[in-house]
């Protein structure tokens, strides 16, 4: 029996040279599957490519029957060039027609052959097509030989990529690689995104991929290995990673990955068959890729992320390629595609440029979201692999509300979604008619509509939507989005930023809210079982009282001869708002002091946000000022279901009757005291219950500023005194099903409430 060719690097060489010619593709294509088989001495090659329609079609062979080629075609799955497809793995057999799923093609004339190798055609682990040898002999082909064949169809996969087989294409089908789809995710920010991708990561592409001196190549390679491994190492000393806990758990588990020697075979292995340092690093990462995406095991599929990373990053040092798109270079109509990102990152975007945001993670609550939210942008979290099927410059749609991203949309979807897009600008430039308006239901309950708000960004909504006041203020986000403590004359200027902007307009501050989901790098925290539930908030505030009190001395220093209103988020017991109390008497003294002005009022309210306050609702509105319902908490609190869970986030519905209720009861405490309540939570934002809320007796909201507009139309063709007898009698029902939001859509209906 022979041995194996002598190895790829010629035909590598050879196969450079023919993709320069000035040929044809198709004649470009037969020249290649030609000098696959001189090379692997085999009797024929094909390959195979994938159509839109899950299609593998014989796009060229040297062996077959010539006018097979564009006729013979297998479904994905189907026969042994389907299985490879489908399953992403070499198939090496010493009789192909033995095999189980063998599917014989007489328009080929392949009868005759017994061994079959065939390999995946894989790109960022996503299969192109399938390369193909066969032989008249009984045998098994050699590790070297599947190895090359495999190097050799990574090659071939940037051939696919960069378009020029799409002129091969049989008139009504198109390559897989340019197919529309369709990803389903989890609405993060309501609104219609149109424009091009834009990768925060974006997959460097390898166009040298044939190595001239494999010595050469293999030093740059282990070079790039050192300097990623030094940046990992970097970020384990850094003073600000913890000691201990999930994040250092993380970086460790990516330091093994760093130095885990099989990786390093596999690409020092790739090299010697021929390919440059990156070409190498770039085969090794989709082999990978394509193993790991059908894993069922979803700690492995995690790993995923972790290598894809790693290898972008080799792969920007191989190349000296900076992060991220460069400012000039970002399309005006950018829809940024990630893994996941943090607050800041979306921060350095250009905010004119961005129309939506993709994540493959990220929840409703993630810092990310939050961010943007503030900014507008049509958001979509949990898009499943999204960041490998697009590539920069596709076409995309981000459909927020509806929670759907679409890739290279065909011309009807696109149209379909521009003509959304307009009609929302149609309805914007309507309620923007409304922006002067007063909030009045038609038999004349004034309701105030006020806005959440977090970051400088937000401030020109404040004119913009019409809203009466800042509801909420997450003074939190400032020190999310900070590389370090923000120090007390910082926090002093946004604050007065904020109230500046605001004007004789009311802006209600939270106090710091961080822990749990809300991570602050700079500042040490436990590791939680249940972070959510635990040292959080006002919880870590009161434990931490100098980092409350430069906030607190921060806003009464920013508030001169104005009212200052700040709330306190998790209060669970009365104690704490006591508390709280006797550290703004101190910062009081202090200012006093040293001869600052003092704000002319100061308000002190609570956030309902803990069940156990509804049973201390006597004592609350005795020792707040006002009071304001955190609808999102409170709703998880009282149905024990994480709303960041998708699991469990949308398993029950916050307008039912055990919730209602609660809010009644804090509604009916709030007006027997005569204090302030509010509501600012999501629920304030969607006018079908903000349209409940009125009918409970909830006189103030607050909610995001796009909002503001839907929820004022709704509320002018309200009538309150109706829609308050139709709660009444959905809450005086006993019955244990709920038809609640059901109903009250009936009532809009009936009334011509628009929501």
């Amino acid at each position: 029996m022979r041995g194996p060719p002598a190895g790829p690097r010629v035909l590598l060489r050879r196969l450079r040279e023919i993709m320069a010619e000035p040929i044809s593709a198709q004649d470009r294509l037969d020249k290649i599957v030609s000098q696959i088989a001189a090379n692997v001495v085999a009797e024929v090659c094909s390959v195979y490519v994938l159509r839109s329609d899950g299609v593998l079609e014989l796009y060229a062979t040297q062996g077959l029957k010539p006018e097979s080629v564009h006729h013979a075609a297998l479904r994905v799955g189907q026969g042994l060039v389907g299985t490879i497809a489908a399953e992403a793995r070499p198939l090496n057999l010493p009789n192909a027609q033995n095999h189980p799923a063998y599917r014989y093609l007489p328009e080929t004339g392949e009868e005759i052959y017994s061994s079959f190798l065939g390999v995946p055609i894989l790109r960022a682990g996503r299969t192109l097509g399938v390369l193909v040898v066969q032989n008249r002999t009984h045998r098994t082909y050699y590790d070297e030989e599947v190895e090359a064949l495999q190097t050799t169809a990574m090659v071939m996969a940037e051939t696919l990529a960069v378009g020029e087989l799409e002129r091969l294409a049989q008139p009504g089908t198109s390559l897989d690689l340019k197919r529309a789809i369709t990803v389903k995710g989890v609405g993060l920010c309501e609104g219609v995104g149109l424009g091009h991708v834009v990768l925060h990561e974006p997959r460097v592409v390898v166009t040298a991929l044939i190595a001239e001196d494999t010595d050469a190549e293999t030093g740059r390679l282990e070079s790039a290995i050192a300097s990623l491994r030094l940046f990992v190492d970097d970020m384990l000393s850094r003073d600000d990673i913890a000691e201990s806990g999930e994040h250092r758990d993380v970086l460790e588990a990516y330091r093994m990955f760093a130095h885990d020697r099989g990786w390093v075979r596999r690409m020092t292995e790739a090299i010697r068959n021929g390919l440059t340092a990156e070409a190498a690093v770039e085969k090794v990462q989709s082999d990978t890729r394509a193993r790991l995406q059908r894993q069922t095991d979803p700690f492995l599929r995690d790993r995923l992320h972790d290598f894809d990373d790693l290898a972008n990053r080799l792969l920007r040092v191989l190349m000296n390629r900076a992060h991220g798109p460069l400012a000039e270079e970002l399309p005006r109509d950018s829809i940024i595609v990630a893994r996941n990102m943090g607050a800041a990152e979306l921060l350095d975007y250009d905010r004119e440029r961005v129309r939506g945001l993709v994540l493959e993670e990220g929840g409703p609550t993630s810092h990310v979201t939050i961010v943007a939210r503030a900014l507008g942008i049509a958001s979509v979290g949990r898009a499943a692999n999204i960041a490998s099927l697009v590539e920069n410059g596709d076409a995309i749609i981000v459909d927020g509300l509806a929670g759907e991203v679409h890739a290279r949309p065909p011309a009807d979807v696109q149209e379909a979604y521009a003509e959304k897009v307009r009609f929302r600008a149609r309805r914007q430039e309507q309620y923007l008619l409304l922006r002067d308006k007063p909030a009045m239901t038609r038999d004349g309950e004034r309701i105030a509509l006020h806005m959440n708000a977090g970051l400088v960004v937000d401030l020109p909504h404040l004119i913009e939507s019409g809203a009466e006041g800042i509801g909420l203020f997450r003074t939190e986000l400032q020190f999310m989005i900070a590389a370090r403590m923000p120090r007390l004359g910082e926090q002093k200027a946004f604050y007065g930023k904020i109230l500046e902007a605001a004007g004789d307009r009311p802006v209600t501050f939270r106090t710091l809210d961080i822990g749990g989901d809300k991570v602050v790098p700079y500042l040490h925290t436990v590791q939680e079982e249940n972070p959510a539930m635990g040292w959080r908030a006002i919880r870590l505030g009161l434990d931490r009282p100098g980092l409350l009190r430069m906030q607190l001395r921060a806003l009464l220093q920013a508030s001169p001869g104005r009212e200052l209103r700040i709330m306190l988020p998790m209060i669970t017991d009365l104690w704490e708002i006591q508390r709280t109390r006797e550290l703004v008497d101190r910062e009081i003294a202090h200012i006093r002091r040293h001869g600052y002005v003092e704000p002319t009022d100061i308000r002190i309210g609570a956030m309902i946000e803990v069940p156990s306050l509804l049973w201390q609702l006597e004592g609350l509105v005795k020792i707040a000022d006002f009071v304001s319902v955190g609808s999102n908490d409170l709703h998880q609190f009282m149905t024990a279901s994480d709303r960041g869970n998708v699991m469990v986030a949308g398993r029950f519905d916050p307008l039912s009757r055990p919730f209602l209720r609660a809010l009644r009861d804090i509604v009916t405490a709030a007006d027997t005291a005569g204090i302030p309540v509010s509501l600012c939570g999501e629920m304030a934002g969607n006018p079908l219950s903000a349209m409940a809320l009125i009918g409970l007796g909830y006189r103030s909201l607050s909610m995001s500023a796009a909002a503001i507009g839907p929820v004022k139309a709704m509320t002018l063709a309200l009538d309150a005194g109706k829609v308050a007898s139709t709660v009444e009698t959905l809450l005086a029902d006993r019955e244990t099903g709920d038809g609640v939001r059901s109903a009250l859509a009936d009532f809009a209906v009936a009334e011509g409430v628009p929501f």
